[in-house]
């Protein structure tokens, strides 16, 4: 079934690429002024995980208010096929970010909500993974909030458990790792300068959107005093059926990211943990072939 999916990004190729066939643009500003509407006739907001990639990870709930949204305002990394899960009669609005790509900026995507809601709209904002790790839910219920306008936050699987479990890395295991961190890969820019925090011992760290920083994080860590040999994986296109698992070490990490450039998603994850992962996939393979036998 063909459906209209208004876009919003400024450009037409990254959802000509997910296959769309048809699609119009609208500015948001075009959307009706509601602002008469009393606050007892809005709609409600669900600010909604669609976890990493794979549909089937979806939780119940999500389904639930993706099946009886008025409007569906998605992000790039929310599979396409989640939207298929909608009626017929749901808008959907993409509103996609990639690095140097045209795009509209968090606080107009935030104003989108609003307009929806105060038509009277259920209006279901669609995230990859979970909508307040690194998903800016946070900045929408605010805004949401000051508008007096009722939402719901509905939590997604992350993408850094999605892509450790399905690459059988254990993010923490007795004696390895008592600890995981999730940091986004602009910790580089300043916003969190301390590398030392980020070394300790018996700990596993997880960069969200980090392959692009690859270098500045390994100068950072290594300065810090985390050795050259800590292994580490980077996992592409986690949950998929193109996931891809790089093992490497922090001393190979700038070098292995500009083998992957322009690859995304990309997970970067640290830790002694990494190491099981062999084991796990050969205990995994073990177990397949005396079924088959």
């Amino acid at each position: 079934m063909k459906r209209e999916t208004r876009m919003l990004d400024g450009s037409g190729q990254s959802l000509r690429s997910a296959g769309f066939s048809h699609h119009c643009f609208i500015d948001h500003r075009n959307i009706k002024d509601a602002d008469k509407i009393s606050a007892g006739s809005y709609g409600k907001v669900y600010l909604v995980g669609a976890g990493p990639n794979d549909p089937d990870l979806l939780t119940v709930k999500a389904l639930k208010v993706i099946q009886q949204a008025d409007v569906i305002v998605f992000d790039r990394l929310v599979n396409r096929e989640i939207l298929e899960f909608s009626s017929s009669s749901c808008q959907h609005i993409y509103v996609g970010k990639r690095c140097g790509k045209p795009s509209l900026k968090q606080q107009e995507i935030s104003q989108i909500l609003v307009e929806f809601a105060k038509q009277g709209k259920q209006v279901v904002r669609l995230k990859g993974g979970d909508p307040f790790i690194f998903g800016r839910g946070g900045e929408e219920g605010l805004l949401l909030t000051k508008h007096s306008i009722e939402f719901e936050v509905i939590p997604g699987i992350t993408a850094a458990i999605g892509c450790a479990a399905s690459s059988k890395i254990p993010l923490t295991h007795r004696e390895l790792a008592r600890s995981v961190t999730f940091v986004t890969g602009q910790v580089v820019t300043g916003a969190l300068p301390a590398w030392s925090q980020l070394v300790g011992s018996g700990q596993t760290l997880v960069f969200y959107m980090g392959l692009e920083k690859a270098k500045d994080i390994q100068q950072g860590l290594l300065e810090y005093g985390l050795r050259g040999d800590f292994p580490l994986a980077i996992i592409t296109h986690g949950c998929s059926r193109q996931q891809k698992v790089h093992i490497s070490s922090l001393e190979s990490l700038t070098s292995k990211a500009n083998e992957l450039k322009g690859v995304s998603p990309a997970l970067i994850i640290l830790g002694e943990v990494v190491k099981l992962r062999e084991e796990l996939e050969k205990t995994v393979e073990s177990v397949i072939s005396q079924e088959v036998i």
